[in-house]
C-alpha cells in the first residue's frame, strides 16, 4: 500500500458514501460523488481543479491539496462549512454563475 492510499480511502469514503448519504437531510444542492469531488477540489485549488491536477485527481493531487479538500468536506459534514456556498464558489470559478 502506498502512503497516499489511506488518504485516497478517506477521500472516497467521504465523497462516495458520507456526503451523498447526508445530502438529503442537509438539503445540499448536489447529491452525486463527482459533484462533491468537484466542489471540494475546486475550493482547495482556488480554481477549477483540472487546471492544476491531471485526472484522476485523487491519485495525482499532492497530499496537502487532497488533505485540504478532505478537511473542507469534513467541515461541511459537521456543519462548520456551507456546502451551498462552496458549490457557488466552484461554479463561479468555472464561469457557470
Amino acid at each position: 500500500m502506498s502512503d497516499h492510499e489511506p488518504l485516497e480511502q478517506r477521500w472516497f469514503a467521504l465523497t462516495r458514501e458520507q456526503m451523498p448519504a447526508a445530502a438529503p437531510e442537509k438539503d445540499w444542492p448536489v447529491r452525486f460523488d463527482h459533484c462533491f469531488q468537484r466542489i471540494l477540489l475546486d475550493n482547495a485549488c482556488g480554481q477549477p481543479w483540472r487546471e492544476v491536477i491531471a485526472a484522476p485527481a485523487y491519485r495525482n493531487a499532492d497530499r496537502k491539496l487532497l488533505e485540504q479538500a478532505i478537511a473542507l468536506g469534513e467541515r461541511a459534514l459537521a456543519g462548520d462549512e456551507d456546502l451551498t456556498e462552496l458549490n457557488r464558489t466552484s461554479l463561479r470559478l468555472r464561469g457557470k454563475l
